[in-house]
């Protein structure tokens, strides 16, 4: 894409290499509950002008005639789908009268420091001409983003639950990955896990929820983990590089370089129970996820699924 695509008050608009690091507002402790945020367009263009990987990103609605474009934003409150995590929907209010439904936000393949909000104008809008700098007016779609999060947050603790259970009982365990979409959320486990054991994660999971435990966001260091004995926890140090990022223990930004034992990683902690390097969004304590029933543990390979739900 040339910089002359989508000319802004005169000025010519960068590719998207040149577009600065989106601030993820929803990765704040104080913004888990948060489903409105004012920021600025950083950058936009038609779809079809993204590099392949990241149009590929965005599977295109049967049901959409409209241009779809995707907006960059200087800061976002919407949680791009990763980490097992779905992507918020919702709108974003351009200068109060521009309207564009955000269908799904994704980390740009290209440049992951970036979020891509893939979507189309409503109403008369029907150019992207001139928006560039215009102040935007973000609303996530609550009751989903409340459910994504209940859903994130009951893996952890499924996942904490089952490790206390099974560690010392099967054979090589370990926890793997997680889905917390709604019509599949499982986490899944390296080792064979018998169905015997679905009842004793059932209560330990209800004993979890019922405690009320706070849901804590911080921001580790390398050194964070190793003096709490949670080596097991630290991610290779290419992934290191690529997601640590210069903060303080809270998440606020710090100034000057930093080394890979200065720069810090978001981890989620069920107070009292287990840790997770985490990037998503959760309710405040454990209570908050609702019932969560444990529905099926399968096994293949070596490993297990254990599905879930909440109500």
């Amino acid at each position: 894409m040339s910089t002359s695509d989508h000319p802004s008050n005169g000025e010519s608009v960068p590719d998207i290499a040149q577009v600065p690091a989106t601030k993820l507002v929803f990765h704040s402790s104080a913004h888990q509950q948060t489903y409105g945020h004012k920021t600025r367009i950083a950058h936009i263009c038609p779809i079809e002008q993204l590099p392949e990987v990241d149009r590929s990103l965005f599977k295109v609605p049967s049901e959409t005639n409209a241009p779809l474009y995707a907006i960059i934003v200087e800061s976002t409150i919407f949680h791009p789908q990763g980490g097992g995590q779905p992507s918020d929907v919702g709108k974003m209010a351009i200068d109060g009268a521009i309207t564009f439904d955000v269908l799904t936000a994704r980390t740009s393949a290209t440049k992951p420091s970036i979020v891509l909000h893939f979507g189309h104008f409503t109403g008369d809008q029907e150019s992207s001409e001139g928006l560039i700098g215009r102040t935007v007016n973000q609303l996530v779609d609550a009751e989903k983003r409340t459910l994504f999060s209940r859903l994130h947050t009951a893996g952890h603790v499924l996942g904490a639950a089952a490790r206390t259970l099974l560690e010392s009982r099967v054979e090589n365990f370990d926890e793997l990955k997680a889905s917390h979409f709604p019509d599949s959320a499982a986490c899944e486990f390296q080792g064979s896990i018998d169905g015997k054991y679905k009842p004793e994660i059932q209560t330990a999971v209800d004993e979890s929820v019922a405690k009320d435990a706070e849901v804590k966001i911080g921001w580790w260091t390398k050194e964070d983990f190793r003096k709490r004995n949670l080596q097991r926890l630290l991610i290779p140090d290419e992934d290191w590089k690529a997601i640590a990022i210069a903060v303080d223990e809270s998440g606020e930004e710090m100034q000057g370089d930093a080394n890979d034992e200065q720069t810090r990683i978001r981890v989620v902690e069920i107070v009292g129970a287990e840790v997770y390097p985490c990037g998503g969004t959760h309710v405040p304590t454990t209570k908050q996820c609702g019932k969560v029933t444990v529905k099926k543990i399968s096994r293949s390979k070596g490993n297990s699924r254990v599905s879930y739900l909440v109500d």
